[in-house]
């Protein structure tokens, strides 16, 4: 008798049940029929959980396909190089007509007179970057205008290189490969040439002649001290010797080389974080060693494991030296030109200022007129006469290679295919 209202009390349970099925299915109607956002998230959401125990090599069906974001571009191959130019008093002018032979809108480019150019050089140099309409679209070459002291030989050389890779990692974006030159270098290939060959290659290498055959830089050098008057004075003098001689170090093995380079973006990190202090302590090491440019990157990447691999023993220069080499290379001249040609390197020095063989380096390598960029795949030189800067500037990826490119793929792929390329880095 105490069952009857317990089974009086379960009868409404069944017409319960029906009206929840009635209503979703009628729900389920509504939305399958209905173009309302509510509809697509519906679907979205019941056809990704179906989806998730699907082969996953199947292609889409459904309107998740269109909910999906789209797949991130391609990486651009065209790589972008980063360079200091610099020089010392009188260099202007050669700093410009360097500047515009190198130019290319993808490129960084850091300008330096030192301080013992004259002020109104300095100005004259930052104004005519600041009006030249091509420079400010871009807006890639930047002017120190706090002007360093560089002593030659001294560590304020390589100071005033890291001063540079410094600005050109905080302002430049992402770029691949730094390159230092002074206002005595000078390019033997357009940029599209170099552009186009270095997209070819792995953005890991360094290019950095070295040798650890130290030989008589031992006894003249390495155990020598010397004092760089430019990190204390504001009067340029020759660097002095102290009479105390010291030992070669044992922390870290000396290496030596050219004092010109092209370094990649990961190791000039390095250089100025130096997240393993090796690059400091070395810094440290070099203010007191005599031209110290040939030798700070060189035994810094030789001595950390994650770089020492990386290096190709060249310096992508053309130099004529003396036999054995003296302090200074000769200066080169028409008689050279052949040689520089020849020898496929995308640069060369040293250059005296406005010397004919570059005019003759203009005309018939780059392609150049007197004062005007470059022809290439950025720049139409026919309308550089236009008020427009608009109409002279193509495409900025566009790459228009030539004969110099040729040249270049030589050199490198003859320096990375040499027999036991593997076992001669940072010997």
């Amino acid at each position: 008798m105490e069952t009857k209202p317990a089974q009086r009390g379960k009868r409404w349970v069944l017409p319960l049940l029906a009206s929840l099925l009635l209503s979703c299915l009628l729900i389920t109607v509504s939305l399958l029929f209905s173009s309302s956002p509510l509809r697509h998230t519906f679907l979205f959401l019941s056809f990704s959980q179906i989806g998730s125990s699907a082969d996953s090599d199947d292609a889409p069906l459904f309107v998740e396909s269109k909910l999906r974001l789209p797949p991130p571009p391609p990486a651009n191959n065209v790589p972008r190089l980063a360079y200091l130019i610099s020089g010392s008093t009188g260099d202007g002018r050669s700093i410009k007509r360097t500047l515009r032979a190198l130019y290319h809108p993808a490129n960084r480019y850091v300008l330096h007179l030192d301080l013992e150019s004259p002020p109104a050089e300095r100005l004259e140099l930052a104004a005519d970057i600041r009006g030249d309409p091509v420079y400010q679209r871009f807006g890639n070459v930047w002017v120190i205008t706090r002007a360093n002291l560089v002593t030659y030989r001294g560590p304020t050389m390589v100071s005033n290189t890291l001063h540079a890779a410094a600005i050109l990692l905080k302002e430049g974006g992402d770029w691949d490969w730094f390159i230092n030159l002074s206002a005595s270098d000078y390019p033997l290939v357009t940029q599209d040439d170099l552009l186009h060959t270095l997209s070819t290659i792995p953005r890991h290498w360094n290019f950095i002649e070295h040798t650890s055959d130290i030989g008589w830089k031992e006894y003249q050098r390495a155990k020598p001290v010397i004092i760089d008057p430019g990190l204390y004075s504001l009067h340029k003098s020759d660097v002095f010797w102290v009479t105390e001689k010291r030992s070669v170090p044992t922390a870290f093995k000396l290496f030596t080389g050219s004092a010109w380079m092209m370094l990649t973006h990961q190791f000039i990190e390095f250089c100025l974080w130096g997240w393993d202090n090796l690059p400091r302590t070395v810094l440290m090491y070099y203010a007191n060693f005599l031209s110290s440019p040939e030798g700070y990157f060189h035994t810094v990447i030789c001595n950390a494991d994650e770089f020492r691999n990386t290096t190709v023993n060249h310096d992508l220069h053309f130099i004529s030296w003396d036999n054995p080499p003296k302090q200074h290379p000769h200066f080169l001249t028409l008689t050279d030109f052949q040689r520089m040609v020849d020898s496929n390197a995308p640069f060369a020095r040293k250059f005296g200022r406005d010397d004919p063989v570059l005019d003759r380096i203009d005309k018939e390598i780059l392609g150049r007129d007197p004062g005007d960029f470059v022809p290439s795949g950025w720049y139409d030189a026919f309308k550089k006469n236009t008020s427009d800067v608009y109409d002279t500037v193509r495409s900025v990826r566009n790459l228009r290679p030539g004969a110099g490119a040729k040249r270049i793929k030589k050199l490198i792929s003859g320096l990375l295919s040499e027999d036991g390329f593997d076992k001669k880095h940072c010997i």
